[in-house]
């Protein structure tokens, strides 16, 4: 696959996904075509406020790194890019919420990331072309290409430790199938996932992906009946905190390659509704039913 190269805007902006997804070429999406940079740039609209963390310099940057750093072991960039891209376009989860801006970094900022990270391993079927799927550039927020990695580090993290989202994020099928989950909202709920996934691993459990998929499974049918926020509960995030974490994105350095960054001090969870949750969580990855792989279609 032969990257397009890339012209990069200087400024974030909005790119409406209805006209993001006609720029999809089959093409494009198989790294064989370049998209047309200008037309995506007339199609897009200036986030209206006047702050560096609208820079595109400094995600090119990490996102370079990431390609060089991880170029033989693609998904282990997940760990390593979500916090740090979490730091660096220091947002709210208002303003993280708005597809057009994770249209914007996938089409005219980072094209190539996303084919590098996401093109289909092994022969394609019939001597058609690998191609990436269009989710991974305009879908939603558990399958676009940085909003997942972005949203990841904001529901994994524990206030300014972003430890527990490397742990998250250095799971795929944690990743994947988490990520959807509404209970995650719920911070104690997230970092109780994560410490049973994490002792999981630590065991050497077999099957660890399947053991993820059931225990999310499990997880999410319980919150339908059980409410988290009852039996675990916790702080309300300090509001401040996070605004002024923000607002000190133009005076910030750039964030460390070689050691974490420091998130938005605006709250821990409450420890005690965690281990609550992780008792909890524990019993359900132990009756949890695998998958059986077995069985053919």
């Amino acid at each position: 696959m032969n990257r397009p190269p890339v012209e990069v805007p200087e400024r974030l902006a909005l790119l409406p996904t209805s006209l993001a997804s006609t720029f999809l070429t089959n093409g494009v999406r198989a790294g064989q075509e370049g998209l047309p940079q200008v037309a995506i740039m007339r199609a897009s609209t200036p986030v209206d406020e006047d702050s560096v963390r609208w820079n595109t310099t400094p995600v090119r940057e990490l996102v370079e790194e990431a390609m060089y750093r991880f170029k033989d072991a693609r998904t282990e960039a997940d760990a390593w890019l979500a916090p740090r891209l979490h730091a660096t376009v220091r947002m709210t989860r208002a303003e993280a919420a708005r597809p057009e801006l994770w249209n914007f970094l996938a089409l005219a900022v980072a094209p190539d990331y996303v084919l590098w990270r996401h093109m289909p391993t092994g022969e394609p079927r019939e001597g058609a072309p690998s191609t990436v799927s269009g989710p991974r550039f305009t879908g939603p927020h558990y399958s676009q290409a940085f909003a997942r990695l972005w949203w990841s580090a904001e529901m994994f993290r524990d206030g300014h430790d972003y430890r527990p989202a490397v742990i998250a994020c250095g799971n795929q099928d944690m990743i994947n199938t988490a990520l959807r989950l509404d209970a995650i909202d719920h911070k104690p709920t997230a970092l109780a996932l994560v410490r049973v996934i994490r002792d999981l691993a630590e065991a050497g459990a077999t099957r660890l992906g399947d053991r993820v998929n059931a225990l999310c499974t499990a997880v999410n049918a319980a919150g339908s009946t059980l409410m988290y926020d009852v039996i675990a509960p916790d702080e309300a995030p300090d509001h401040d905190a996070l605004a002024e974490w923000i607002a000190d994105a133009d005076a910030a350095p750039a964030v460390p390659w070689n050691r974490l960054p420091d998130g938005p001090d605006d709250g821990t969870a409450r420890s005690s509704s965690c281990d609550v949750l992780s008792r909890m969580f524990e019993r359900f990855s132990a009756e949890a039913s695998l998958r059986d792989r077995t069985r053919t279609s």
